[in-house]
């Protein structure tokens, strides 16, 4: 059996040898096999080393899910160039900032997508920054920036086939593979640095309990310029020969088509995508029965879903490369594990400490989660290692929670979302599970509004087609939460679309005071 690859060449050339003629990824009507996307990626290697890219090299690539994304995101990793997958949706000041803090020093775009103009969009936020290919000077604005090429535009010139092969004979496991963009629910995005190495590791410590393996034919509906996407999806698939299926732009009537036909057997996401494929009205009358236990439950056949609660939660974040922590997800976990995330994967360390003074807790008490551990990020843009670290090496997740005596991890919420409300405290993830609870509430989201910048009160936006009228929210919430977390300030929605959230997909928590504050009812 092959040595574990430990590098993108590296892996790229085991699936050559073992699954070359498998389809890789199939993107909406077209497919193409992991021969053909290793020739593919290996020709914009070659054309972006000629054209200037080096090792040292940062390239952003702003595209979306399909399959040249892939063969451009290949081509940068495989020349030992840093890549720098940017979110389409970020707006022009966000996409400058992002491009600003991780040095980019190459950016690929597609020009047009969902009626953006992106070179239109990087002159607006720098005037002259946006002209195709090499600049004639440093743009003041983003200084690092030496080239700019649309996709289509990428130089013909080619590298020679033996300059590819020492490129990538010199990328090592420990040099940096990418910067993913992240951000808390409150805080700035930061970018999160990965090497070949760990985001290897820690991919292939969440195969088994993803349920991913040789001849998964895996469909997520995240961007691959998101960690689910990037690590849960293309490097999932890479990592064992599975095929990716994915779309630019999923609908769930388009969708179900598109899983009917390709024989989807995997799919993960997030609840709520799977939610809106099976409230589809052809839903019903489609043949998904290719689908094997360990997607998500919404899109299974009734006979074939867990109950609430039964499976882990698989827990993780851009700084681990997706989950550090959970169980098989087509097996129920142990009656008084329920609820609870999970097992650490190997590769991670997981400790809890107190909330002030950072000493290790008993096991069963509430404190930060840290996380060490050779599958963690090697850092984070612009931060000094202690900083990031502390003088253990672990790092501070922000991420509240307890380990059990059995080494269950069981989260409680994130630290700086922890409410004060009459002196006792309150996390938003206990508010809603509660609220999640009542018959009809499909989705909860809880955080704290503030009056006249004094009284501090709980906030909950639901969502529920059926969800119930306030006044039997309020009775419900009652019967189920203790009084002082029961929310004051109530908003119902009937679509999860109305939830803002940020350019990194997350719930924009200062967004969604706001919404709270100006229509939320008082209880």
């Amino acid at each position: 059996m092959s040595p574990e690859a430990q590098t993108i060449p590296q892996l790229m050339a085991q699936r050559c040898r073992e699954d070359a003629d498998v389809e890789a990824i199939v993107s909406d009507d077209r497919a193409i096999t992991y021969r053909e996307l290793d020739a593919a990626s290996r020709v914009t290697a070659a054309r972006l080393v000629a054209a200037g890219a080096t090792k040292a090299s940062r390239v952003g690539v702003l595209m979306p899910n399909g399959i040249e994304w892939a063969t451009a995101a290949l081509a940068v990793m495989r020349t030992g160039a840093t890549l720098v997958p940017l979110s389409t949706l970020l707006r022009p000041p966000e996409l400058l900032a992002q491009i600003e803090l991780a040095a980019v020093t190459e950016l690929v775009v597609i020009r047009v997508f969902r009626d953006r103009d992106y070179i239109n969009d990087l002159e607006a936020i720098a005037p002259g920054a946006g002209t195709h290919g090499s600049a004639a000077h440093r743009h003041r604005t983003l200084p690092s920036l030496r080239h700019l090429w649309t996709w289509d535009g990428l130089p013909e010139a080619a590298a020679s086939d033996r300059l590819m092969e020492a490129l990538e004979q010199r990328v090592r496991p420990a040099d940096d593979m990418a910067i993913l963009f992240t951000s808390g629910s409150r805080g700035t995005p930061k970018g999160v640095v990965h090497t070949h190495g760990n985001a290897l590791r820690a991919t292939r410590a969440g195969l088994d309990s993803r349920c991913v393996k040789k001849g998964s034919r895996l469909y997520i509906p995240m961007p691959f310029f998101w960690m689910g996407g990037f690590g849960g999806g293309f490097l999932s698939a890479l990592a064992v020969g599975a095929t990716l299926l994915t779309e630019s732009i999923p609908e769930p009537a388009r969708t179900i088509r598109f899983l009917e036909r390709e024989r989807v057997t995997l799919f993960r996401g997030w609840p709520d995508q799977a939610a809106r494929i099976a409230d589809h009205p052809s839903f019903a009358a489609a043949d998904l029965s290719s689908l094997s236990p360990g997607s998500l439950d919404a899109v299974l056949p009734p006979a074939q879903r867990s109950e609430p609660g039964v499976r882990a939660n698989l827990f993780g974040m851009t700084e681990s490369f997706g989950p550090y922590c959970g169980d098989r997800l087509d097996v129920d976990l142990p009656p008084s594990k329920r609820g609870s995330c999970g097992r650490p994967f190997a590769g991670v360390e997981v400790r809890v400490t107190h909330l002030e003074e950072g000493w290790v807790v008993e096991p069963g008490v509430r404190g930060q989660i840290e996380l060490r551990g050779p599958n963690l990020m090697r850092g984070i843009c612009g931060r000094a290692r202690s900083d990031v670290f502390n003088a253990d090496g672990y790092y501070r997740t922000g991420d509240v929670g307890t380990l059990d005596a059995d080494g269950y991890l069981w989260y409680g919420g994130r630290l700086d979302d922890m409410l004060k409300i009459r002196g006792a405290t309150v996390y938003p993830s206990e508010v809603e599970s509660g609220v999640v609870a009542i018959p009809g509430v499909e989705r909860a989201f809880v955080t704290n509004v503030i009056d006249d910048g004094a009284t501090e009160r709980i906030g909950a936006a639901v969502i529920g087609a059926s969800c119930p009228d306030l006044a039997d929210l309020v009775r419900e919430a009652r019967d189920r939460l203790s009084s002082f977390k029961v929310p004051t300030v109530w908003l119902i929605l009937r679509h999860l679309d109305e939830v803002p959230v940020s350019s990194t997909g997350k719930v924009d928590k200062a967004a969604l005071q706001d919404l709270l504050r100006t229509r939320g009812v008082s209880s």
